[in-house]
């Protein structure tokens, strides 16, 4: 007689909200957060994909400024992949936390509070801090770790980079597994998600790229890539089209800001990715008329990361974030490498995505 084989418990249906989605399954919740003056009611999407076969739970959430838009594109791609027929464990996806900011182009929401310092949140506290409250109860209390994607904020451009406070070495091991073209490490702020996210046990990445209300295709590939090689190191999908890159990122722990000596119009010389030595002209500003002109110089070597892309400037003004990497010599010339892994890759011809 041959045994019999004993049938795999099924894994229990995923709870969020009023719903529950079985295993196997795929589902949108809608979270309800408030009605608009109009009586429009107003909610926080979440897509659910809960796999068959037990493993970690990750979330995935975008516009927490909502005008920050990059993650939104990011999360549509990630979803449409095929790979995540046979996820492992639980993949939530938030592609838009800051509704209302969406809505009205806006980082802030209608109390014009910023989010992303309203964390933990209360739930009789304001608009922002009832959103925060929500969102760490039903998601950040629910994942073993998450992803939170961002950009720039309006007028202003990042190189694509994973941003971890300096005492998290799981969050680390999750941004080597990401592999962005930079990896900063610097301190959590008080009130932002993070930071919550840490004092309830949850390690968060936080990918910055592009800018605010802007697609940017390098960005969006880094990002896709990046959540699906961590999926991978998490045992959650088995392999992926993200392969392995051959580049390690630029490592930075200190960053600083150039700014403008001047009011005038600015002309940058360096892009992101761009080394600089100590001196370096990063760009120029000069009066309208052309009658006056003062260089902007690098006080300190580095790779630039973000670049202010508005030419109008005012004394003062933020006009470009150098990271100073571990490692100088070879830092440009990671970053084009990683830039042009990403482009020639693959992973987003229409043959592969559902």
């Amino acid at each position: 007689m041959h045994a019999r084989r004993e049938a795999r418990p099924r894994r229990a249906p995923f709870e969020i909200g009023d719903d529950a989605v079985p295993a196997g399954g795929r589902a949108t919740v809608d979270l309800p957060i408030s009605l608009l003056s109009t009586h429009t009611p107003m909610a926080l999407p979440v897509h659910v994909v809960h796999g068959r076969r037990d493993g970690p739970t990750l979330f995935v959430s975008a516009a927490v400024h909502g005008d920050e838009i990059i993650g939104i594109e990011v999360i549509r791609r990630l979803l449409r992949l095929s790979t995540l027929r046979k996820t492992r464990g639980t993949l939530l996806c938030i592609p838009v936390v800051n509704v209302f900011g969406l809505i009205s182009h806006s980082r802030y929401l209608p109390d014009r509070r910023d989010l992303n310092r309203s964390f933990p949140g209360s739930a009789t506290g304001s608009l922002a801090g009832q959103l925060a409250h929500v969102f760490l109860k039903e998601i950040v209390s629910r994942s073993d770790c998450g992803i939170d994607i961002h950009s720039a904020a309006i007028h202003r451009c990042n190189l694509p980079q994973i941003r971890i406070s300096p005492d998290q070495p799981r969050a680390m091991e999750l941004a080597e597994a990401f592999n962005p073209p930079a990896i900063i490490t610097a301190p959590l702020r008080d009130g932002s998600l993070r930071r919550a996210a840490s004092n309830v046990g949850v390690d968060v990445l936080l990918y910055e790229a592009g800018e605010a209300l802007r697609f940017d295709e390098v960005a969006v590939r880094v990002g896709v890539k990046g959540i699906l090689r961590v999926m991978q190191h998490l045992g959650m999908i088995r392999s992926s089209k993200a392969t392995p890159s051959k580049v390690m990122p630029v490592r930075s722990s200190s960053t600083y800001w150039v700014r403008a000596p001047q009011g005038g119009i600015v002309r940058s010389v360096k892009a992101l990715g761009s080394r600089v030595d100590v001196g370096d002209t990063i760009g120029y500003v000069a009066d309208p008329l052309g009658q006056s002109e003062a260089p902007i110089e690098a006080r300190k070597a580095g790779i630039v990361i973000g670049l202010a892309n508005m030419p109008v400037v005012n004394r003062g003004d933020a006009l470009c974030h150098i990271a100073e990497p571990t490692t100088l010599r070879t830092a440009q010339q990671r970053i084009e490498q990683l830039e042009t892994e990403i482009l020639e890759d693959p992973l987003f011809d229409e043959d592969e995505i559902i």
